[in-house]
């Protein structure tokens, strides 16, 4: 448990006021009015929906024994008055929880983080670290993985987690780096050594007002986190990573490419396997190859990600590329549900963008004989311009598509369906996604492939305010049970 610090010294050189409150003793941080204990450090941050200041009073009666707010904020309680109390709430958190592990590499990007940092974290294991991964799975390690509902943490989370995990004797951290995490300040004061960039593609537009707001979130993690000296590896397969890796450049980081363009590590080879993939790379000028256990090209790409953020980091580059035969897969990325008793396979994946889609159908694609199936939705609440172009990414790429509900919130399902089906006009659409599973799974024949995109490793289907328990896992199990088939 941490001990208490007087706020002079969680903010030294900060003003806070009335004179002589400095010395009040705070035993712990947070956000949420809600879960305030006696002596907690009330951080009262603007919000996109709600402003902190709002539940003040709320803070006060719980035992706040002191407000972290923007100057002018009026209060009962000793006031830290920060202009940009985000950035604030990173530094007291990191004085409150001062203890990191020895390496922390962060990834970034539109699609692959959670993928990427997972497979850093086992080639780290490979190696002989103790290491874990941070991010939308939760916080993993060789032990076990515990759930924390954020691809980034916030601040007093974040540093919570790190302090834990280097108390614990993890000398190695892997974690994601979401545009929000990144905007928002949650990633400050987190000592990274090594970033990484996967792409970039159309998401989250309804958070951020245009999609140069959203790369120049992304941005911070190499221009503000990472030192000028430290390490980058750039994924360049698009113009978006060129830009990345010629900033980064500017910056003063050592950056490594990774890719088909990559002149570091360069993909050169792709031969399909029915449940794996051979790769051929060229690494310092020498060709070499590796089988991934894994399918899709897109995870040969997090592979290879993973594998020179490892290198960054200080393993051998012998080591690392071992390790790449010895991958397990991501629990929502390409994973096999089961199979119909005529072998064909039902995997679940967490693509819910036109880009991942189309990544998703892609690598599906070599390793099926015959139809490849799809069934997805799309979010409420969420940028509805994406939606239209999931449609016409399926029409495009699958041989039957099913357009079914994903997390419609507190939108109306029949209208999120209706905006996907002017992209995919040819579509089947079942409401109800355990139906439409079902469905999929009974219409499949020998050779073909059904995806079931969108919700990966989520267990929660969120209707309104409620999360109502469903698993795209357990739901096609059931499926393939009803039809006799082996799992």
């Amino acid at each position: 448990m941490t001990e208490p610090r007087s706020l002079l010294s969680l903010l030294p050189g900060w003003v806070v006021a009335p004179p002589g409150a400095g010395e009040i003793m705070i035993s712990g941080l947070a956000l949420d009015s809600r879960k305030v204990r006696p002596g907690d450090l009330f951080a009262a941050l603007p919000g996109a929906k709600a402003d902190g200041r709002q539940f003040i009073a709320s803070a006060e009666s719980a035992g706040a024994a002191a407000i972290l707010a923007v100057p002018g904020t009026l209060a009962s309680l000793p006031v830290v008055a920060a202009a940009d109390p985000r950035e604030a709430l990173a530094a007291i958190a990191a004085a409150f929880h001062p203890r990191q592990p020895d390496m922390i590499a962060a990834v970034t990007g539109t699609n692959g983080k959670s993928s990427t940092v997972e497979f850093l974290r086992q080639i780290w294991g490979h190696a002989g670290h103790e290491a874990a991964a941070l991010g939308t799975l939760g916080v993993t390690r060789s032990s076990g993985r515990t759930e924390v509902g954020y691809t980034t943490p916030d601040a007093i989370a974040l540093h919570a987690a790190l302090d834990a995990l280097a108390g614990e004797g993890v000398t190695h951290v892997a974690m994601e780096a979401s545009s929000h995490g990144l905007k928002q300040r949650r990633m400050d004061e987190a000592r990274v050594s090594v970033g990484g960039f996967t792409n970039l593609t159309q998401d989250h537009l309804d958070y951020h007002p245009d999609f140069e707001d959203y790369f120049e979130a992304k941005m911070r993690l190499f221009e503000v986190l990472l030192e000028p000296g430290a390490k980058a590896v750039i994924n360049v397969d698009s113009d978006w990573g060129e830009q990345v890796a010629r900033r980064a450049q500017v910056r003063g980081l050592k950056v490594s490419t990774v890719g088909w363009r990559g002149e570091d590590i360069q993909i050169k080879e792709i031969t399909p396997r029915a449940a794996s993939q051979l790769v051929r790379f060229v690494f310092e000028g020498e060709e070499r190859q590796t089988e991934l256990p894994l399918m899709g090209e897109f995870q040969a790409s997090n592979a290879f990600q993973a594998a020179g953020m490892a290198i960054a980091s200080g393993v051998g580059a012998e080591t690392a590329f071992a390790a790449l035969e010895t991958l397990d897969g991501v629990p929502g990325r390409l994973e096999l549900a089961g199979t119909t008793q005529a072998g064909s396979p039902v995997l679940i994946d967490y693509a819910h963008t036109p880009d991942g889609l189309d990544k998703l159908l892609r690598a599906a694609r070599p390793h099926t004989r015959g139809r490849i199936a799809v069934v997805f939705g799309a979010g409420g609440d969420r940028d509805p311009s994406k939606r239209e172009k999931m449609g016409a990414v399926a029409a495009k790429l699958a041989d039957r598509i099913y357009v079914t509900d994903d997390n419609p919130r507190s939108e109306k399902p029949e209208a999120i369906r209706a905006e996907i089906l002017k992209g995919c006009p040819q579509a089947t659409e079942i409401g109800d996604r355990a139906e439409a599973i079902r469905t999929a799974v009974a219409a499949l024949e020998p050779g073909d492939t059904l995806l079931i995109a969108g919700k990966g490793h989520e267990t929660g289907q969120i209707v309104g305010d409620t999360v109502i328990p469903f698993d795209d896992r357990e739901q096609a199990k059931q499926a393939l049970e009803r039809e006799g088939a082996r799992r």
